[in-house]
């Protein structure tokens, strides 16, 4: 008998265990993966949905219809209006190949499934209905968008413009690009196309920054109490055997932080990486959000400062933005926004408001500090700095005609080829409207020759645009 019941204890013991494992995988999956996979581009019963509801628009902050949906013969056509201008940001939503950009970001919204629970799914494929989805407002305003789509000029590279207060993005291009419009076409071709057209350069790029890093580095030299005032430089230095260089060899003397960054004075700033050692290097860097996952409308890289720098060549490689340092574009305009915001990070905005059929506004996005950088007296003098970058340095190409501008550019050697030319800075820069970065990929050019006039035309049509309103 007590074998028996020992039997019939283990076997309740096992199926308890059963039932409580079911119990919380469903209750894991409900939670954390249930939402991804209703959510996901290929999945099936999405189409089938897309099939009753026609997708709801998308259109930059201005009420400029950017995408729109029709039915022809029962199917939906999705009519992209600008081809190749919006292509990283909008994406695609075709059966064949699923969805990118926004389009796959926020495939519930724009087909009104978000607050939709599945029983009125269900009803609405039941029923044949024929609902409507919701709209999009985007931040980004279509004649700066335009513009920078067209000074980028087809060249391999990307160009981010934003508010550095509110953190809303006005322009987002990357090159190469694609037509959204023929891609079932062009499939074959851009798939199998060396340049990566569908890779988004601006958010999903990763690239050596070069002298663009400077300004981290010399707002962790203000934050250090003890550190020298002046360097000087004879055109090269010699760390432990190994023979740093500035640019074609020019010895900028003896000269202070500001000075050396208006110059991008390499042997200044490896000087000043070696005095505040890695681990204020990497604290600083993550203040400006290096090593994080940046929280934003599209999909992102993360950009690295390395876990460990080995010696003491390195670490004076790394602090002129050189070594095993990578950053995105976006990452890098949010560092300028940074400098121009008294030292706060904000998240970036691409999705302004989310609208239904009939005009009422579902959610707008809010602005949200996600670090604090450095202090606004640090900031303060950086931007002083960057100032006289651009007015007496190697940024005297964005300069714009009575507008300050702030910016530091950057030419950064890489494994990939010939150098990427980096500018980044904001404007005006007394009361900032406007932050911009710019990298031309493989330029064989300076940061102040390639990058810096791209920027200072965009921020200069961009106030013009802004202060219409």
């Amino acid at each position: 008998m007590n074998t028996e019941v020992k039997r019939i204890i283990r076997l309740l013991i096992v199926l308890c265990t059963m039932f409580i494992s079911l119990i919380l995988y469903i209750s894991y999956f409900q939670i954390f993966t249930a939402d991804k996979i209703v959510g996901n581009s290929y999945n099936k019963r999405q189409w089938i949905n897309e099939e009753n509801i026609l997708r709801g628009n998308i259109a930059d902050r201005k009420g400029v219809v950017l995408v729109s949906s029709e039915k022809r013969d029962g199917t939906q056509a999705r009519a992209y209006k600008y081809s190749e201008i919006y292509s990283h940001i909008i994406g695609y939503s075709y059966k064949e190949y699923g969805k990118s950009g926004i389009e796959s970001v926020y495939n519930k919204e724009l087909l009104g499934l978000k607050d939709m629970n599945p029983i009125e799914e269900l009803k609405n494929i039941l029923t044949d209905g024929e609902a409507l989805g919701n709209n999009l407002i985007l931040t980004v305003d279509h004649d700066i968008q335009s513009y920078a789509y067209k000074l980028l000029n087809g060249k391999k590279g990307a160009i981010v413009l934003m508010n550095p207060k509110n953190g809303e993005i006005y322009a987002m291009v990357s090159s190469p690009s694609f037509n959204p419009s023929n891609l079932k076409e062009k499939w074959e071709d851009i798939v199998s196309s060396e340049d990566s057209p569908l890779l988004n350069r601006a958010t999903m790029g990763v690239y050596t920054p070069g002298s663009i890093f400077k300004i981290i580095v010399a707002a962790a030299a203000l934050e250090r109490d003890k550190i020298s005032e002046t360097y000087n430089c004879e055109g090269s230095i010699n760390i432990d055997g190994y023979i740093l260089k500035d640019y074609q060899g020019s010895a900028h003397g003896e000269i202070n932080l500001g000075e050396a960054l208006a110059q991008s004075c390499n042997v200044a700033f490896s000087q000043i990486g070696l005095e505040l050692g890695e681990d204020k290097l990497r604290k600083t860097s993550e203040k400006f959000m290096l090593n994080s996952n940046i929280p934003f409308d599209l999909r992102t890289a993360k950009s690295i400062f390395p876990e460990k720098i080995s010696n003491k060549p390195e670490l004076g490689a790394s602090a002129i933005g050189q070594g095993k340092l990578l950053v995105t574009p976006l990452n890098m305009v949010m560092v300028a926004s940074a400098i121009a915001n008294n030292g706060d990070i904000v998240k970036p905005i691409l999705v302004k408001e989310i609208v239904n059929n009939e005009g009422k506004v579902l959610k707008s996005s809010k602005t949200e500090i996600l670090s604090k950088a450095t202090s606004v007296e640090v900031s303060q003098g950086l931007k002083e700095m960057m100032i006289q970058t651009v007015e007496k340095g190697t940024g005297k190409k964005a300069r714009i005609k009575n507008i300050k501008v702030a910016g530091k550019t950057g030419t950064a050697q890489n494994e990939t080829g010939k150098e990427h030319a980096w500018f980044v800075g904001f404007a005006p820069a007394d009361e900032p409207l406007v932050s911009v970065v710019v990298i031309i990929e493989n330029s064989g050019k300076t940061g102040g020759t390639e990058a810096a006039p791209i920027a200072g035309d965009l921020m200069k049509k961009a106030i013009q645009v802004l202060n219409k309103k």
